[in-house]
């Protein structure tokens, strides 16, 4: 599937092509703190598989759980986290889904990282629900 999206600003923009059965909801704490949510979501592509269409992103190297250096990709402007990837030698990307135009039709297929999921994740369904105001 062809998805595109871009940054909140608008800075940056990319298209890539991805498989919507993959996709997945990360718990991981750098996840909930760098998402600055209880989740981010995304899916693992080739990098052959994203294009940037505009926008220089900066990035920030982290050292993951496992000992590998990780790239953390974003907008310089606006913070819109892009991607993740390995700083050498990557062949892949774990591209943020939610600056895509089509995220309203991505679903996730699978949850990772569970352990780390906030204890009142799986409760959202039951809380009210405010709609959003009419311009």
């Amino acid at each position: 599937m062809k998805i595109d999206g871009t940054c909140h600003c608008g800075e940056i923009a990319w298209e890539a092509e991805i498989d919507p059965q993959e996709i997945l909801v990360c718990h991981c704490t750098d996840c909930q703190v760098l998402g600055g949510g209880a989740f981010r979501w995304g899916t693992l592509i080739a990098k052959e598989n994203f294009v940037l269409r505009r926008g220089t992103p900066k990035f920030y190297r982290k050292t993951a759980a496992s000992g590998a250096l990780r790239d953390l990709v974003f907008c310089g402007t606006c913070g819109t986290s892009l991607y993740g990837t390995q700083a050498e030698n990557s062949t892949h990307l774990s591209l943020r889904l939610s600056g895509a135009r089509q995220a309203r039709d991505l679903v996730p297929a699978m949850q990772m990282w569970a352990d780390s999921a906030l204890p009142w994740v799986n409760s959202l369904c039951d809380l009210p629900v405010v709609p959003q105001p009419n311009p």
